[in-house]
């Protein structure tokens, strides 16, 4: 039987790992969806011009390609990131699973403040 205080701990450690996954999953989100509308500014780029220059930051310096070498880097970058969310959506539920089994055990009832 653990303490009191520990079944407190344990709590405030799963919804601090819950509040962690879900605001990491919210910034990767967000950075899919900006690579996403500049791959849509880029298309139309590629179709065009696929010799014209573009600039990406890589590493926090600006480095000068075209946009036929820049189009699939950003597809592969965000493609990554879209596997990465998804793999911490898998985490967040199994974490919830977990914290739900932890709540059961302990008899925990979250009660609402007026």
């Amino acid at each position: 039987m653990i303490s009191q205080t520990e079944i407190q701990q344990t709590y405030s450690r799963f919804q601090n790992e819950l509040q962690t996954l879900a605001g990491k999953i919210g910034e990767l989100e967000q950075e899919a969806e900006e690579h996403t509308l500049v791959l849509a500014t880029l298309d139309e780029a590629l179709a065009k011009e696929p010799d014209r220059k573009c600039f990406r930051l890589i590493g926090g310096v600006l480095v000068e390609r075209t946009v036929k070498e820049v189009v699939p880097a950003l597809r592969t970058n965000r493609d990554g990131i879209r596997k990465v969310v998804t793999t911490l959506a898998d985490q967040i539920k199994a974490k919830e699973q977990e914290f739900e089994n932890f709540k059961r055990e302990y008899n925990i009832r979250v009660v609402q403040r007026a």
